[in-house]
């Protein structure tokens, strides 16, 4: 009875982590898609930080579940992260999720879920000094190298992925060293925790940071998934090698833990390629882009009343200005030299001559 007093709140308290989880992975992906693109841009954003206040909810409530209930019930309903995530996005984003991703979102989930079922577990080790430093040297150095292949790939959903994946490993070994500073603090040694601390503290940052920049470019469920798979899985196996943990049931529960892990996998991989054929699919309609700075031609159309070309009148057109030698084709006068002078063109019109006055005039052909 006592047992399951203490199992109903850590199935709560697990749940709540979860949806706390995944509400903080939805407004980290709204900030990424809003951002401009500068790492730190985030920072300045009181939005992101909200993120930062819900996953810092959800670590809170995942250590207090694991003081109620057993390592091998909390961790997988951990894995139900990516299943809120997806109704969650629809309901308050409206970021509707297909068929292909709930698919990959449910492989992954079982799969992880089962694998970490099938961890066993062993509180009596810890690491010691050297492995500690061992171990946050070969951290540091996967997560820069996934870091520099990232920067590699040119499509931004692959580069996502293998960001999240290095998010994952900075979340799993941190837990590592979670683990190690409880087990410490338990014994009474607490000043010697204060060093791995700083490394707790590193490897969260940095994990955060290179989640918010694996949802930029990749949308929500391919790096949510990622995180949430290789963040258990990293730390499962570094309990397995260094803490002496083993899988159940012997080399069954090898062969279906190595199954779980399969599973798991396909659910990625079905994630990263529906969102890569989203991706495929989104530059069809812009192939044609309005570029802002560019001018388009426009319409023809009236001139407005500040124009300076002509305007279009129901008024008969004014006479058009003439040129010297037109103005003087108006002062041709007809009739002999000496008559007198009519002013005006004829039809007819002959030969010129020049008057006494030094005009030109146009003899009529009747007195040539």
């Amino acid at each position: 009875m006592v047992y399951m007093s203490s199992l109903a709140p850590s199935v709560l308290l697990s749940l709540v982590s979860a949806v706390a989880y995944a509400a903080g992975a939805i407004v980290q992906e709204r900030v990424a898609t809003a951002s401009d693109g500068r790492s730190l841009a985030p920072l300045r954003n009181r939005v992101w930080w909200a993120a930062v206040t819900l996953n810092g909810v959800g670590a809170v409530l995942h250590v207090v579940a694991l003081a109620y209930g057993p390592l091998s019930l909390v961790q997988p309903l951990g894995a139900l992260t990516i299943v809120f995530a997806l109704p969650m996005a629809a309901l308050f984003v409206r970021r509707r999720a297909g068929a292909t991703a709930w698919r990959g979102a449910v492989m992954a989930t079982v799969g992880l879920a089962g694998l970490l079922a099938l961890t066993g577990s062993s509180d009596a080790h810890s690491l010691g000094r050297p492995q500690q430093l061992m171990l946050a040297v070969v951290t540091f150095g996967a997560v820069a190298a996934l870091v520099l292949l990232s920067r590699a790939l040119r499509r931004p959903v692959l580069r996502s992925v293998v960001l999240a994946g290095a998010a994952g490993v900075a979340f799993g070994i941190a837990s590592v060293y979670t683990k190690t500073v409880a087990m410490e603090w338990t014994a009474g040694s607490v000043g010697s925790g204060l060093p791995t601390l700083l490394v707790i503290a590193a490897l969260a940052g940095a994990g955060l940071l290179l989640s918010q920049a694996a949802y930029r470019g990749a949308g929500l469920t391919a790096p949510l998934a990622t995180v949430t798979v290789v963040n258990p899985v990293v730390a499962a196996a570094v309990g397995i090698t260094l803490f002496g943990e083993q899988f159940r049931h012997g080399t069954t529960g090898t062969v279906l833990a190595l199954a779980c892990g399969v599973v798991a996998a396909g659910g990625l991989i079905m994630l990263t390629t529906e969102r890569m054929g989203a991706e495929r699919a989104e530059p069809a309609p812009a192939e044609e882009p309005q570029d802002p700075g560019k001018v388009l031609p426009a319409p023809a159309a009236p001139p407005s009343s500040e124009s300076a070309g002509p305007k279009p009148s129901t008024a008969p057109p004014a006479p058009p200005m003439r040129t010297p030698l037109e103005r003087l084709a108006g002062r041709v006068e007809f009739g002999p030299p000496g008559a007198g002078h009519r002013s005006g063109p004829a039809a007819g019109a002959g030969v010129t001559a020049v008057d006494r006055r030094g005009l030109q005039t146009l003899t009529p052909p009747a007195l040539r």
